[in-house]
């Protein structure tokens, strides 16, 4: 059977940290969590909770391709070893491991894709980099802005969205699961296409 693909939201747990700029992935992979009807429990292969779906319908109300999402339970500089126990367990492929992150170099609200490159000081991406051995997997970068003013950007990353910046969270949560979707069933150059323009 082929391999599913593998859709990781970072972020670090519990509580605390749920609001917060740095969990934003996690939070679009709960989304898709809750779209797809699934619960998100803890797999016995990795530091994760994680669940089994289909994610979209292909044309012809088929369907879409089967998937992994989850959330490491770790803190979000070590998020490489739930990663790489989840690659090993579900024998997922580089080229379908899609890891869903904050970015403060987009503008706030902004969906870009990439496969590949550097990892932007961003200590989930370089663990999950050193974890997997490569780089070479796909990244739905969620815009968060820069810090305003003086503000350390690991404050601001480590602080909650305003209030007032509600309903734009929600727009981006909705967005970088919309663009999960269409990554696994139409591929990057589209999905890239579509988001890149808007």
């Amino acid at each position: 059977m082929d391999a599913p693909w593998l859709v990781v939201g970072l972020g670090n747990p519990g509580p605390r940290y749920a609001a917060h700029r740095h969990n934003v992935g996690a939070m679009v992979v709960e989304e898709l969590g809750r779209q797809t009807s699934a619960t998100l429990k803890q797999h016995r292969s990795a530091q994760a909770r994680a669940a089994e779906v289909r994610l979209g319908t292909l044309q012809g109300g088929l369907p879409g391709p089967r998937a992994v999402i989850a959330v490491p339970m770790t803190y979000m500089n070590v998020s490489g070893g739930p990663v790489a126990g989840l690659v090993s367990f579900f024998k997922v492929p580089p080229e379908q491991v899609v890891v869903v992150h904050d970015e403060l170099d987009i503008d706030f609200g902004s969906v870009r894709l990439k496969r590949g490159g550097g990892e932007g000081g961003h200590n989930g991406l370089r663990s999950v980099s050193q974890s997997l051995g490569t780089k070479d997997y796909l990244r739905v970068r969620l815009g968060i802005g820069r810090p305003p003013g003086r503000q350390d950007p690991a404050d601001y990353v480590l602080s909650d969205f305003p209030a007032r910046d509600r309903v734009e969270v929600e727009l981006l949560v909705g967005e970088g699961a919309d663009a999960v979707l269409d990554l696994v069933s139409l591929g990057l150059e589209a999905t890239q296409q579509r988001f890149h323009s808007r």
